[in-house]
C-alpha cells in the first residue's frame, strides 16, 4: 500500500472564527495570532505541521484576516511553503470555510486543522491509518478524563464513528474531537448545499458510520477563552 506524502497533501487551516470568548483577553486580532511566548499561536501551529513534511498551506480566514494576510506575507516565504491565505465575504463557520476553499485544493486527499486548537498527535500515523481505513473521512479523538463543554465520540469495533454526543451531557474517560481531519476530495459532493455550516454540528452527525477514529493520548490545547488561552501559555512555555 503506497504511502501518503504530506508535501503533496494540502493543508487547510480554520482562522475564521470570531474569537467571541475570547475577546476579553484578545480583543485586537483573530485568534489564531493570540500571542503565545511573544509568537502568534499561528506559527506555533504551522511549526509543529511543517515539520512532518507538509508544505502547502491553505489559511480560511475571516474576522480580522488582514491581520493574518499581513502576518503570513512578513513571516513566510517560499522556502517556508507554499501559503495561500483565502479571505471569506461574510461568516461561514467550519464546514462553510471547507466548502469556499475547495477551488483551491489540489490534492485528492487532504488535511483540515482548527487554528485555535492544539495537540500534539503524529500527523503521519494518523495519515497511514486513514490510508489503512480506506476512508472518506478521518478525525483525530483526544481521550480526556471529562468531556467538560465538548462533545463525546464514540467508536465502533473498526474505528468507525458510531455515535456523536452533543455538548451537556458529561461522560468520564471519553473520547473527544481533537479537530483534525483528513478528506478525501469528493468528499465536497457530501457537503450541504448551503454556504455556511458546521462541520461538528451539522455535517459529521450525518455520516455516523462513514467516518474513522485515530486515537490519541495527547491532550487538546485551545486558546479559546482566557482560562484556556493562559492554560495554553504555561503549556508552551513549559514545553520550550
Amino acid at each position: 500500500m503506497r504511502k501518503l506524502i504530506p508535501k503533496k497533501i494540502d493543508v487547510v487551516i480554520l482562522c475564521g472564527g470570531l474569537g467571541t470568548r475570547l475577546k476579553i483577553a484578545v480583543n485586537d486580532r483573530p485568534k489564531p495570532m493570540a500571542e503565545i511566548g511573544g509568537k502568534p499561536f499561528l506559527d506555533i501551529l504551522i511549526k509543529y505541521i511543517f515539520s512532518f513534511g507538509f508544505r502547502r498551506f491553505l489559511l480560511c480566514t475571516g474576522y480580522k484576516g488582514d491581520v493574518i494576510s499581513a502576518h503570513i506575507k512578513k513571516s513566510y516565504n517560499k522556502a517556508k511553503g507554499d501559503f495561500l491565505v483565502i479571505r471569506e465575504k461574510k461568516r461561514l463557520r467550519t464546514g462553510g470555510a471547507v466548502k469556499n476553499a475547495a477551488s483551491f485544493i489540489k490534492s485528492d486527499i487532504f488535511m483540515v486543522l482548527n487554528g485555535d486548537s492544539f495537540c500534539k498527535v503524529d500527523l503521519l500515523k494518523f495519515m497511514d491509518f486513514h490510508k489503512f481505513k480506506k476512508a472518506k473521512i478521518s478525525m483525530v479523538l483526544s481521550k480526556v478524563s471529562s468531556n467538560a463543554d465538548c462533545g463525546v465520540v464514540e467508536l465502533g469495533s473498526n474505528s468507525e464513528v458510531s455515535m456523536f454526543k452533543e455538548k451537556g451531557l458529561r461522560a468520564e474517560k471519553c473520547l473527544v474531537n481533537a479537530g483534525i481531519y483528513l478528506f478525501d476530495k469528493d468528499v465536497f459532493g457530501l457537503f450541504p448545499l448551503k454556504e455556511s455550516f458546521s462541520l461538528e454540528n451539522d455535517f459529521f452527525p450525518s455520516l455516523q458510520g462513514c467516518i474513522f477514529g485515530f486515537v490519541t493520548a495527547q491532550p487538546i490545547i485551545d486558546i479559546g477563552t482566557p482560562g484556556r488561552y493562559k492554560k495554553a501559555q504555561l503549556f508552551f512555555g513549559a514545553a520550550k
